[in-house]
C-alpha cells in the first residue's frame, strides 16, 4: 500500500536558515528523502545549488554528516566512503547498522561532469544512491546549458534556444542494469518517499532522479513550482517509473495511464507557456510544430520504455 502524506515521518534533515532560494526543488526533495532514510546517513555533494545553500561549515543547514567533493567525482568519493565504512565494520570499529552512504547532486554532477565516475561505480555495483535532482541547466552559475537542457530551451550559453537534444540519464542508467533506479516528482511526494524507501533496502548501486523545475532557471513563477512539476508528469514530459537489474519493474501514476492508454497527456501547452525559457518558440507562427514534435518525442519514449517492462 503507496504511503500517504499524512504518515510521512516528521524528521526534518534540513534546518531553518538555509540559503535556498525560495520554493527550492533541491530544498523540497532533500527534505522528503531524508524522511525516506532516516538520520543515519553520510552525505557527498558536488557544486550545485545544495551546496550553496547549505550554509558553511560547521554552521550547516542539513542534519547530516555532509561533505563537498570536487565536481567529477561523487560516484567515486561516495565508493570511497563506502569500502571504508565496510572496512572499519571488518575489523570492528564500526558497530551496529552501517550508515546509508548517497550523492546528492545536479544534473551538471550526473549528466556531465560525474557521468564517468557514475558509470564506473554502476559497473563495479558499489553500494551507494545517487541522487540526480534534475533542474535541467547549471542553475548555482547563472543557468548556462547542460546535457539536461531540452531542446529549445533558452539558457545564457543558448539565448536562441539549445539546438541538441537532451541525454536521458535514466535510460543509460537503465543499461547500466543496476540493481534499483527510478524517476520521481516533487508534485508526487508520496511516490518519491516510497522509492527511496525501497532503494535504501537495496544492495548495490541505486539511482534516483527527482525532477526539479527551477523558477529563476527556466523563468516562472516561484509559487507554480509544484503545478510545473505536475504538468510535467501529467504532459508526459517526466514519465514515473521504477525498474530492477535493467527491467522497467512499475509506472507509477498517473504515468501507467499514459503508458498504457488509458488515460490522454493533457497539459502541455500550459506547460511550455509557463517557462520564459520557451517564450520564442511559443509563439502563434512555431508554437504548433513545436508542441507536435514534443509530442512525438513523448510517444517515442513511451513506446521505448514499454517494451522495457518485465
Amino acid at each position: 500500500m503507496a504511503t500517504r502524506i499524512k504518515d510521512l515521518p516528521a524528521d526534518e534533515i534540513v534546518l531553518s536558515g538555509n540559503g535556498a532560494c525560495a520554493s527550492c526543488p533541491s530544498t523540497l526533495a532533500l527534505r522528503i528523502v531524508g524522511k525516506a532514510l532516516g538520520s543515519n546517513v553520510v552525505m557527498l555533494l558536488t557544486p550545485s545549488c545544495t551546496v550553496a545553500s547549505m550554509g558553511l561549515t560547521p554552521q550547516m543547514a542539513f542534519n547530516y554528516p555532509a561533505m563537498n567533493v570536487c565536481f567529477a567525482t561523487a560516484a567515486s568519493s561516495a565508493s570511497g566512503v563506502m569500502y571504508s565504512l565496510e572496512a572499519q565494520a571488518m575489523k570492528g570499529r564500526l558497530q551496529g547498522e552501517l550508515p546509508t552512504v548517497i550523492t546528492w547532486t545536479g544534473d551538471g554532477g550526473t549528466y556531465d561532469i560525474g557521468f564517468q565516475a557514475l558509470s564506473a561505480a554502476a559497473e563495479r555495483n558499489d553500494h551507494f544512491i545517487h541522487f540526480c535532482y534534475n533542474n535541467e541547466a547549471y542553475s548555482n552559475t547563472g543557468v548556462q546549458r547542460s546535457a539536461a537542457t531540452p531542446a529549445f530551451a533558452a539558457t545564457t550559453t543558448t539565448p536562441g534556444g539549445k539546438v541538441e537534444a537532451k541525454k536521458n540519464m535514466p535510460l543509460l542508467m537503465l543499461d547500466h542494469r543496476v540493481p534499483y533506479m527510478a524517476t520521481a516528482s516533487l508534485a508526487y511526494p508520496a511516490d518519491l518517499y516510497d522509492k527511496v524507501v525501497k532503494a535504501k533496502s537495496v544492495k548495490g548501486l541505486k539511482y534516483i532522479e527527482i525532477f526539479a523545475p527551477c523558477y529563476p532557471g527556466w523563468r516562472f513563477e516561484s509559487k507554480d513550482m509544484i503545478k510545473l512539476a505536475r504538468l510535467a508528469v501529467r504532459s508526459g514530459v517526466n514519465l514515473l517509473w521504477e525498474a530492477e537489474n535493467g527491467a522497467i519493474t512499475r509506472f507509477s501514476h498517473p504515468t501507467k495511464g499514459l503508458v498504457e492508454g488509458s488515460s490522454q497527456p493533457r497539459g502541455l501547452e500550459e506547460y511550455f507557456e509557463a517557462q520564459g525559457r520557451f517564450k520564442h518558440v511559443m509563439t502563434p507562427e512555431r508554437k504548433e510544430a513545436f508542441l507536435s514534435g514534443v509530442e512525438a518525442e513523448i510517444r517515442a519514449e513511451m513506446d521505448l520504455l514499454r517494451g522495457r517492462q518485465v
